[in-house]
């Protein structure tokens, strides 16, 4: 207890810039916090919707059927599902316009696959950069603090007849606080970084792979129909 209230003690006494460097560095934290937090929701959904989704591509369902059933909750697609949504659509529209080039059609096909996936893959990144930006500057914020604060504890010791360690030594470790916190902001910063960019590359090689795997599906069509 004594040791909370004598670095709260240190926060209140810091000088202004100091107190302005920690007020930044909580900041960052708690908007870090819930970036970190939400990501991982959005993630973790990301990765059971396209569980769910292939799992029913692949149990032999009509594609036809399976697209009627996307088209009535279009607004709500994501993933895999996002991405068969606009294969799908694409290919029956360019068939519909007696385009008899199979490679025409399954050129446009791919292209808007292509396009859903980088759509899916930067919805997933969002907030990934703010993470990875305090984890890159908030050791050096506080590191700023830090040193700002030694200096001007220095400073204030210049001025006395006789110095002691009692009479800096405060003015330091409310300095070093700084740089705490710094670190406070930056690890799971880092962390979640990491361990988010794994996972949407996981899911960025999920969708491309599916989207190989269902391109080449649609092109059996299209060869089917031509004869």
């Amino acid at each position: 207890m004594t040791a909370e209230i004598s670095i709260l003690g240190l926060i209140l006494e810091a000088s202004l810039l100091v107190k302005m460097v920690m007020l930044t560095l909580m900041g960052m934290s708690v908007v870090s916090w819930a970036m970190i937090i939400k990501r991982s929701k959005v993630l973790s959904q990301a990765s059971k919707q396209t569980e769910v989704f292939e799992d029913k591509f692949w149990s032999g369902v009509d594609l036809a059927k399976l697209y009627q059933e996307s088209n009535k909750r279009k607004d709500e697609l994501s993933g895999t599902e996002e991405i068969f949504y606009a294969g799908f659509t694409e290919f029956a529209r360019l068939r519909k316009s007696n385009a008899t080039s199979p490679d025409f059609i399954m050129e446009g096909t791919g292209r808007a696959m292509r396009v859903a996936v980088a759509r899916e893959v930067d919805e997933l990144e969002t907030n990934l950069p703010f993470l990875a930006t305090v984890g890159s500057i908030s050791p050096y914020i506080g590191l700023f603090g830090t040193v700002w604060g030694i200096m001007h504890s220095f400073i204030a010791l210049g001025e006395v007849k006789q110095a002691t360690l009692a009479m800096v030594a405060p003015g330091i470790a409310e300095a070093l606080i700084a740089t705490a916190m710094g670190l406070f902001a930056a690890i799971p910063a880092v962390m979640a970084y990491n361990r988010f960019s794994s996972r949407v590359g996981k899911l960025e090689h999920n969708y491309a792979t599916f989207s190989e795997e269902f391109h080449s599906i649609l092109h059996r069509q299209a060869m089917a129909g031509r004869e």
